[in-house]
């Protein structure tokens, strides 16, 4: 269970006037690649704070990472319908847009911005909404699909994964709620994955990379009952998993065994982390409510993704 925490870490703003940041990618350089999900483009920030538009993209460009071949895949969850407030705030509608056909997984070249599409279905079904993904050491590509709200209907979602070169997709988990946040732990084991609506972090074993183990149920690695939604994570060099607080506006960090401390930020929609510097101890945090990303010296450092750049 979560517990209340009042901890709190300085920050600085490295980029603003974004309308709903996500999927921060740190790069060696000391930028930062992130998608503009509302604004349908991937942007890189510089380490100046400034911004270039790296691509435009279509539907709602939602998780990115850095792929084997140098490239930033992008989830895609086809897009979302919404307006401002009388105070400018963004609303997002849960009904998706009018050109709404479905999601799929897309690659950037982020040195041209020439956009390919790699995946929009499974088995003859559309992809409905890809969120997040993390590659394993082989450069298999596991992620998310949140599922959509269409009126009183949802469709369900689940998790996937394809392989190294592979024009397939493999479906390892179905009928989650909202599956969003994935990640892998540092020995590759145990796939974690954050599901949305019922604020629970799932862990499921691995047999060999891209399969379930299937002698082991999944079990719940935390579970919130209060107001308060999960979102994207990233996984630390200690085992930890930082899952992005909606609602409530933190970071959770969770232990493997269950263990929270909450790091407290201003916004409703902290979204989404990853973590870069020498160290890897610099936290980069998407405020998507303010439209910010930020920059925090977290306490330990965070995982070293398998294709850094």
């Amino acid at each position: 269970m979560m517990k209340d925490s009042n901890q709190r870490l300085d920050f600085e703003v490295v980029a603003e006037g974004l309308l709903f940041p996500e999927g921060p990618v740190a790069l060696d350089d000391g930028s930062v690649v992130l998608v503009d999900m509302l604004a349908r483009t991937l942007v890189r920030v510089r380490p100046s704070q400034s911004k270039q538009v790296i691509a435009n993209l279509a539907g709602g460009p939602n998780g990115a990472a850095l792929g084997p071949d140098g490239k930033i895949y992008v989830c895609n969850n086809g897009g979302f319908s919404w307006s401002r407030d009388p105070n400018g705030k963004i609303v997002i509608d849960s009904e998706p847009p009018a050109d709404y056909r479905g999601g799929w997984i897309e690659r950037v070249d982020i040195e041209t911005g020439r956009v390919e599409r790699l995946y929009e279905s499974i088995a003859g079904y559309r992809l409905s909404a890809p969120n997040d993904l993390v590659f394993d050491r082989s450069g298999g590509l596991w992620f998310t699909d949140t599922g959509k709200t269409r009126g009183r209907t949802r469709s369900l979602g689940g998790v996937y994964y394809a392989a190294p070169g592979g024009k397939e997709l493999r479906q390892a988990v179905f009928h989650g709620i909202s599956f969003n946040g994935i990640g892998l732990s540092p020995d590759e084991r145990t796939l974690y994955v954050a599901d949305t609506f019922s604020a629970t972090l799932w862990a499921y074993e691995l047999s060999e990379p891209g399969v379930l183990d299937a002698s082991k149920p999944p079990r719940v690695v935390s579970r919130v009952s209060r107001a308060v939604a999960f979102d994207s994570l990233a996984v630390m060099e200690g085992g930890d998993i930082c899952v992005g607080l909606l609602y409530e506006g933190g970071i959770a960090q969770i232990s493997p065994s269950g263990e929270v401390t909450v790091y407290a930020f201003p916004d409703l929609y902290v979204t989404n982390i990853c973590f870069g510097g020498a160290d890897r101890r610099d936290a980069y945090i998407t405020l998507s409510e303010t439209g910010r990303l930020i920059r925090a010296r977290w306490p330990a450092p965070g995982l070293a993704l398998n294709f850094g750049r």
